[in-house]
């Protein structure tokens, strides 16, 4: 399996644009800053890895602009700019796969809002049809007129790298020629103080294998697989699946050897070696479980000559893009020549796993 990706579309913190979003990731400066959005008075954490210079009229139609959550606006415009990275129109027969942890939550909030105060007879409806989760890639499909598949996943941490599996698979099936994949993910107050009365962010800036909790992100990232004129950056070659029963609904495990079955599974997938392996992006968030699961799994597939391990998470949060800024910049590193076979990880709480191997 070698899917290419060949256009990368980016709204992320601090980074707008796929320009923007390498200059972050070679900062190594983080997007993670006080809470502005919101009051977080009475809560432990403070910070998280907002959006801020997002100007949805820069990407969208202002009348379309009006049927759109803030989610869909942040998928259908790192999709137009992944569009026209590529350099190709796309295929109708185009599909779409996108992953988002929580989804559309302020929408159903806003709407509930609207119910209770005014009833069912006068909520907007048009809340209500934004309050699922594929309201993202739905609008995605409609502004390009794409006919092919329409998948929206719900992996937690993972989500992304699901959406990329499913849609990785459909192509080699031969069931579409080419997809956008993608994950899209919003900052809220209900999302935020559940994590954080929960005790599962930091109390300041996640330090992933050395921390206290994580951080909080949002963004989306949107990639264009198996078509376009420009070089691709980088190929999907290999993935592995795998769950932790040890894992809590809404806590990590410690089976690590699940972990190293998957990651093992998505490199015999890629058709390489435990040595072809010259980097890991980790899924490393900052919270002492999920990190020390990790560390083992590490230990057990690579022993003492672990390659480089990369961590993102300190830079845009936790859930950014549904975990798509995490395989952004490992296709960054891969454009850039950074590595040539890079392990890409992702454990979710409630005990999923999905593993990949992104190759030059």
């Amino acid at each position: 399996m070698r899917i290419p990706v060949t256009g990368i579309g980016v709204i992320a913190p601090d980074a707008i644009g796929i320009d923007a979003f390498r200059t972050l990731l070679a900062s190594g400066n983080t997007a993670i800053r006080e809470v502005d959005r919101f009051d977080t008075n009475g809560l432990r954490a403070k910070k998280a890895a907002l959006v801020r210079d997002f100007k949805p009229k820069d990407f969208i139609n202002p009348m379309k602009i009006r049927r759109m959550n803030m989610l869909s606006r942040l998928a259908v415009a790192a999709a137009k700019l992944a569009i026209d990275d590529c350099g190709a129109t796309l295929d109708a027969e185009t599909g779409v796969a996108m992953g988002t942890s929580f989804g559309p939550v302020q929408t159903s909030v806003d709407y509930m809002q609207e119910y209770v105060e005014k009833g069912a007879a006068l909520a907007p409806p048009q809340l209500f049809a934004e309050s699922v989760a594929n309201a993202p890639g739905s609008h995605v499909a409609i502004e390009w007129g794409l006919r092919g598949f329409n998948v929206t996943i719900t992996q937690r941490e993972s989500s992304a790298l699901a959406a990329a599996m499913y849609a990785s698979t459909q192509i080699v099936k031969g069931n579409v020629r080419a997809a956008l994949i993608g994950g899209v993910e919003e900052v809220n107050e209900m999302i935020f103080s559940v994590l954080d009365r929960i005790g599962a962010l930091s109390s300041d800036v996640a330090k992933p294998f050395d921390g206290d909790g994580f951080s909080i992100g949002e963004g989306s990232a949107v990639f264009v697989a198996n078509t376009g004129t420009r070089k691709p950056y980088g190929s999907f070659a290999g993935f592995g699946i795998g769950r932790d029963t040890t894992a809590s609904i809404s806590d990590w495990g410690s089976d690590h050897e699940a972990v190293a079955r998957a990651m093992r599974a998505a490199i015999d997938d890629a058709e390489l070696e435990v040595g072809d392996i010259d980097a890991i992006y980790a899924s490393a968030n900052g919270s002492v479980k999920a990190d020390a699961l990790e560390r083992r799994a590490i230990e057990s597939v690579f022993g003492s000559r672990a390659p480089r391990i990369v961590t993102t998470k300190n830079i845009f949060g936790e859930y950014a893009g549904g975990g798509a800024l995490q395989i952004a910049a490992a296709l960054v590193a891969l454009d850039e020549g950074q590595a040539k076979n890079i392990l890409v990880d992702s454990l979710s709480a409630g005990g999923g796993i999905v593993c990949a191997v992104l190759t030059a």
